[in-house]
């Protein structure tokens, strides 16, 4: 469970985004902080006062999380991406995709230095995004100035000698290339100077106009000397190293991890077309021993093997041992070329750190709390395993059964699944009961588990490939009854399989578990007893929610309608006289023929009907 207070006290002080997220796991909201301890207190601080929107969002927040960056523009270009991905209800900024200019260099044989507002998949080199277009526009002023790149439209080579020379040339500003003034190795060469700004290379530049700055000043030209500051401080501002957006328009994953003792945290930054655009953690127990290779290494087979999207490239904190078989497995993953590297300076490097600061943060804050989850989950799990006597498994799948119906209305069932201790909703599925007349548990439960483990074992039906993979455990929804419908169908099936019983209470309250012929008490208070509870209510509910939606649809009917003569009054009276199907699929002719809007014809057909069934 989140606690509130508690993660709240574990908050850093560093600049980041956080995300806020509603009961339903959607996030509502997005936000940037340089101070993410300070900035996400203010919203649970009852002495802040709030707007009336952020009231009603902070009403909706269930739980919250958080990625650290290293600056505050950092995290204000990942806020961006994440709102443009997620379009969070309760965000009104950043939704043009406009936001944020860029610096171009074009691929031209006389390259120019352009503004933009967007940065395209072509030949063209992109800087940014940046967050101030003053700091952007004043830089390419100053590049060009003192690299004199040319500022003109003309199509050089071709245009060269055409016309005259602007104004640019006539005050020493451009070389005039137009002309050809300047040979294209010379212009090429301002221009790879220029770019070095750019690419935060910015030591001599900034000196230079520090000592021009200095000499204004001496000379009382302090216009100059106040000119030559603010293209300082636009020069640092456009040089900051950016790390969260790429122009390589690449799918990367980011891998680092971070460790103690026995646990390990793996943290994965997902970046799509250049951009990151989320990322997740994962907790791991390590071997004795284990080196941080080996333990990246294990998480790439692992995470891999499961997932149904493959990066171009995986970018590592440690090398990898077996790097080169591991990327041939991943390229037949993913169909073409797949690269494992690891980055040892630069932009790449950058993100490599950051992706590693966020696993010791999650380490060193979240690690009792990841302890109590596996504990709840997985750690739940091997207890029914253990106390069944089932062997261990890898990635314990759980699936359990319930039947849901209301008298003369249609039977619904509902299988639900659970892989090491956590619900895996899509893998859920809902059964509309064909077989089966009036509200027979025993018989609709058949009908399901026939359903389901007969498409389980047809690999060739590929309408129900999820049913391919057959759980370890089946849990029903009762004691010996239930248990003994399930082995029969997978007898019949032959499939072996372990089945036990949740079974519960006068006070419909679980009290243990019904596995091969023996009732085995559990104890209320331990983690095993709150997830079966969790399984039984989980399954309880699914069925009621998908029995509720179809009738909500009127898509369920009662089972007399079935009947031949039998129509919405006559339906009604014997409703009325008696007390459910039950007891009108035993009623006689005569009893039948009591009922004034009974004809003898039609009391006949319903004698007949559930004769019918009944043989059947």
């Amino acid at each position: 469970m989140f606690n509130l207070q508690e993660e709240l006290s574990k908050l850093p002080g560093s600049p980041g985004v956080y995300l806020m997220h509603n009961a339903k796991d959607e996030i509502i909201y997005v936000g940037k902080a340089i101070s993410l301890k300070n900035r996400v207190r203010q919203y649970f601080r009852e002495s802040t006062v709030k707007t009336a929107k952020i009231q009603q969002m902070v009403a909706n927040i269930s739980y919250f999380e958080y990625i650290v960056t290293d600056s505050e523009l950092e995290a204000l270009i990942l806020e961006c991406n994440l709102i443009k991905k997620h379009r969070p209800r309760y965000n009104t900024m950043l939704k043009d995709d406009k936001a944020y200019p860029y610096i171009k260099v074009t691929n031209e044989e006389y390259p120019r230095i352009l503004f933009s507002r967007d940065m395209k998949k072509d030949k063209n080199k992109y800087y940014g995004p940046y967050t101030s277009v003053t700091a952007v526009k004043d830089t390419i002023e100053m590049l060009t100035k003192l690299y004199h790149i040319r500022t003109c439209n003309k199509s050089l080579p071709k245009d060269i000698g055409n016309g005259r020379p602007c104004l640019n040339y006539h005050i020493h500003q451009c070389d005039g290339p137009c002309m050809g003034y300047v040979n294209v190795e010379e212009y090429r060469k301002s221009v790879s100077e220029a770019v070095k700004i750019l690419e935060g290379k910015f030591g001599d530049v900034i000196k230079m106009l520090q000592d021009k700055m200095t000499a204004y000043a001496e000379n009382m030209e302090f216009e100059k000397a106040a000119e030559c500051r603010d293209l300082i401080n636009s020069v640092k501002a456009i040089a900051q190293k950016q790390k969260i957006t790429s122009d390589e328009f690449m799918d990367r994953d980011i891998i680092a991890y971070a460790e103690e003792g026995f646990d390990a945290v793996v943290q994965v930054f997902f970046v799509r077309d250049g951009k990151l655009l989320g990322r997740e953690h994962f907790h791991m127990t390590t071997a004795p021993m284990e080196t941080g290779s080996q333990i990246l290494s294990s998480f790439i087979k692992q995470y891999y093997s499961g997932t149904p999207f493959v990066p171009k490239e995986l970018f590592t904190s440690e090398e990898i041992e077996d790097v080169e078989l591991l990327e041939q497995w991943l390229a037949t993953k993913k169909g073409s070329k797949v690269k494992i590297l690891n980055p040892k300076k630069g932009q790449k490097e950058k993100l490599v750190e950051l992706a590693s600061k966020n696993a010791e943060l999650v380490l060193s804050q979240d690690k009792e709390k990841i302890k109590r989850e596996e504990e709840r989950t997985v750690g739940a799990v091997k207890s029914i395993f253990d106390m069944l006597s089932i062997e261990q498994k890898n990635n314990y799948r759980i699936e359990a059964y319930d039947i849901s119906n209301t008298s003369g209305l249609q039977s619904v069932g509902s299988m639900i699944v659970y892989e090491n201790g956590k619900p895996k909703r899509t893998d859920y599925r809902k059964f509309k009961i064909k077989t089966v007349v009036g509200p027979d548990d025993y018989a609709s439960m058949k009908e399901v588990l026939t359903r389901r483990f007969t498409h389980g074992t047809n690999a060739e039906d590929e309408q129900f490939d999820s049913f391919n993979r057959l759980p370890d455990l089946i849990m029903m929804d009762g004691g010996r009854g239930q248990v003994n419908i399930a082995l029969s169908v997978l007898e019949e099936l032959r499939i072996n399989i372990p089945v036990c019983g949740m079974v519960k209470d006068d006070h419909h309250n679980t009290r243990g578990l019904y596995y091969e012929n023996v009732e085995m008490p559990i104890d209320t208070h331990g983690e095993m007893f709150h997830l079966i509870t969790r399984i039984q209510d989980e399954a309880h509910r699914f069925a009621i929610e998908y029995h509720r939606s179809l009738r909500g649809k009127k898509q369920i009917h009662s089972v007399l309608d079935d009947i031949e003569g039998i129509g919405p009054t006559r339906r009604k009276a014997l409703m009325k006289r008696f007390k459910g199907i039950e007891e009108v699929k035993s009623a006689t002719l005569e009893e039948l023929m009591e009922i004034p809007q009974m004809s003898r014809q039609a009391a006949e057909n319903v004698v007949a009907f559930f004769s019918k069934s009944t043989s059947v």
